[in-house]
């Protein structure tokens, strides 16, 4: 079960907003085939957007870099979570104010913009604690936003993702920083500006204006469920952190609208799949039975996946998955499920 029989997923939108990490790149390095596929929507005149949760980088270094890569961009193309932190408090606190920042320097950069003044410690009496991700934050930041806190700021955090994509693996992200403070305060920050928040994505979307927006993502519990809140459709892609399994076993809120293995599915009506399908399509058939959730049948990869997600959700069970037939085993050897 694709898209629509012969219509390409792209087609049905005006604009394409595309998360980064793990969609786009890996870290500096551009995804085989993310280049061709942006290309193909500018070429085509096609509207497109970047947001991240990323508060490391300034919207500006975000589109030198995409443009470094081959794909032109424009910074106000980028929403990061760090522009959205410093916009946001702005419009709470007076001119000037302190903030102390824990994370890189685009994070000061973005608040130095709106005409706030950031701070280091807890002796410059900050109105507000900004926690971004940063490589070399250490544990005098925190300990100094931790101060803060206690003393009244409120704590304010670009994002809680608990790893970021690298060629090596998932590496801690700002949710890992984020959960230091919240084990030495025993609370949770007053304000979560990223992704799943649909502040990034509703951003977006107002630029497509009547038309709709389709939400490119490579993370169920960010990209996914923050589409969702947003009220817009997505596409999961499998170039980045969430899996097979992770999707099989995704709650409700965080399952997307189409799956496609990479960002082909954009424009190839055989590479995308509508998610949840049917227990009996494509040549599959998937049984749930007391051991877990059995794939019998042939056919493409994708539509064995849209099956597996059908049954998976409805009984809502983090079951093992069988292989019933050699197309089936090699099924889910290519979606990387065991078999």
């Amino acid at each position: 079960m694709t898209s629509s029989a012969g219509e390409r997923l792209v087609d049905g939108y005006t604009l394409v907003v595309f998360d980064l990490d793990g969609v786009i790149y890996l870290i500096d390095r551009p995804i085989p085939g993310a280049v061709e596929a942006v290309g193909r929507l500018h070429a085509e005149g096609r509207a497109v957007a970047y947001a991240t949760n990323n508060a490391s980088r300034r919207s500006s270094e975000v589109a030198d870099l995409l443009t470094g890569m081959g794909v032109p961009a424009r910074p106000e193309e980028v929403l990061t979570s760090a522009a959205a932190t410093a916009e946001l408090l702005r419009d709470r606190l007076p001119a000037g104010a302190p903030v102390l920042v824990v994370g890189a320097e685009a994070l000061r950069a973005e608040l130095r913009a709106v005409g706030l003044r950031p701070v280091s410690t807890v002796d410059e009496q900050p109105a507000a604690v900004a926690q971004g991700y940063g490589p070399q934050v250490g544990w005098v930041d925190l300990a100094e936003a931790s101060l803060a806190v206690r003393a009244g700021a409120p704590w304010y955090a670009t994002n809680t993702d608990r790893t970021l994509p690298s060629p090596r693996g998932p590496l801690p992200g700002n949710g890992s920083l984020v959960a230091v403070l919240r084990t030495a305060l025993g609370r949770d920050p007053d304000v979560v500006v990223g992704k799943p928040e649909p502040a990034l994505f509703a951003t977006a979307a107002r630029r497509a204006g009547a038309g709709r927006t389709l939400v490119v993502g490579d993370r169920l519990d960010t990209d996914i469920e923050g589409a969702r809140r947003a009220g817009l459709d997505s596409l999961l892609v499998l170039t980045g952190v969430s899996d097979v399994p992770e999707l099989l076993a995704a709650a409700e809120p965080r399952r997307p609208t189409y799956v496609s293995i990479d960002l082909a599915g954009l424009f190839d009506p055989a590479a995308v799949v509508r998610v949840p399908g049917t227990p009996d399509a494509g040549g599959w058939s998937v049984t749930a039975t007391d051991g877990g959730l059995d794939l019998d049948g042939a056919g493409r990869p994708l539509d064995a996946l849209a099956a597996l997600c059908a049954v998976a959700w409805s009984s809502e069970a983090d079951a093992p998955v069988r292989p019933a037939s050699p197309a089936a085993r090699e099924a889910l050897a290519a979606l990387g499920l065991s078999g």
